[in-house]
């Protein structure tokens, strides 16, 4: 059994671990790569957004990739996470909007709008709509 200095220790490491994280200072730009979003179409997109770092000449910018986001309907999703700022998850991407944006969000620092989850989704919801009436 661990002593409670012990167990402060682990919370104290734990906690810092956590934070650096949220003191981040470069921009992460994360593809969901689970089974749906590779089916979806998320390996081009991947690859359209590092071509696209690289050919505008961005640095401190991370690609990573992950597992299920858990929105198989809207994959291939891809989130940026600008330091100080919300995350912004795009959804049913391809490489030309990847491309669109890492040159306007990522680049210029805005949001392309019409790619993201809550305006896709609410289109999304008012077809619906439309079509039960």
């Amino acid at each position: 059994m661990k002593t409670l200095k012990e167990l402060e220790e682990i919370r104290k490491r734990t906690l810092d671990r956590v934070n650096q994280r949220k003191d981040r200072t470069t921009t992460r730009i994360v593809v969901g790569m689970a089974t749906c979003g590779i089916a979806a179409g998320a390996r081009p997109v991947l690859l359209a957004i590092m071509e696209e770092v690289e050919k505008l000449g961005l640095t401190d910018i991370i690609v990573a990739q992950t597992g299920c986001i858990g929105l198989c309907k809207m994959e291939p999703i891809v989130e940026v996470i600008k330091p100080g700022e919300e995350k912004v998850t795009y959804v049913k991407m391809d490489a030309e909007k990847a491309r669109r944006v890492v040159r306007e969000h990522v680049k210029d620092g805005r949001v392309v709008e019409e790619y993201t989850l809550h305006v896709v989704q609410g289109k999304i919801l008012n077809d619906y709509k439309v079509e039960k009436e």
